[in-house]
């Protein structure tokens, strides 16, 4: 059980990622030297001013040609500071370029397994059997058409329609009776026995 628990996950950590950590660590001290300078740098100039002053004017000079080396200094700490920024993005641009590299080897091995299963021989064969089964059907449909006649269209045009009918759905039935409707007759005759004596009138 302790062994199950205590086992210890493999590192992934390359020498590409220690090498970029280690020259960041050294760019981030070199930053905080620079900064300590640039105070002390800031320090000494008031002290020679004062110095001055003080009308100590060898000691002013002294210190002051000790604040031009430490200038000098920190110029070359500066380029330092850029030579290791440049190397950690060279680094880590080659290492973006490795996976590149390592993408493209796997997608040409998997190219090279897909061609080794078809080679150019069998899609040209494929493709030509194809080609024969499309002309083939093309033939029958040809001789389908020629065979049948206009009394045979007319036939399978009807049994279309047929079939699209069996799919349309018809609407219910109402099971409800229709209300009555009243007689009108009675009326109708009355009205013609009205106009009767008219006609005879005009008749006569």
């Amino acid at each position: 059980m302790g062994n199950i628990f205590g086992k210890k996950k493999r590192s992934r950590v390359t020498e590409q990622d220690r090498a970029v950590l280690q020259l960041k660590q050294q760019r981030d001290k070199l930053k905080q030297y620079q900064k300590k300078i640039t105070l002390q740098l800031g320090k000494e100039r008031q002290l020679a001013k004062q110095l001055l002053n003080d009308g100590k004017k060898e000691k002013a000079l002294l210190l002051l040609k000790k604040k031009r080396f430490q200038e000098q200094l920190l110029d070359k700490t500066e380029n330092q500071i850029s030579n290791l920024e440049r190397m950690v993005q060279d680094i880590e641009f080659a290492q973006i370029e490795m996976k590149v590299i390592e993408g493209l080897k796997a997608g040409n091995d998997c190219l090279k397994k897909m061609h080794e299963m078809m080679s150019i021989e069998d899609v040209e064969r494929i493709m030509d059997e194809t080609q024969e089964c499309i002309e083939y059907q093309k033939q029958i449909d040809d001789i389908l058409a020629g065979s049948l006649t206009q009394e045979d269209e007319d036939a399978v045009l009807a049994e279309l329609e047929a079939i699209t009918q069996e799919d349309v759905e018809l609407p219910e039935v109402p099971d409800e009776q229709l209300p009555e409707i009243p007689d009108q007759e009675p009326e109708r005759k009355k009205e013609i026995v009205k106009k009767k004596p008219e006609r005879e009138l005009l008749a006569l």
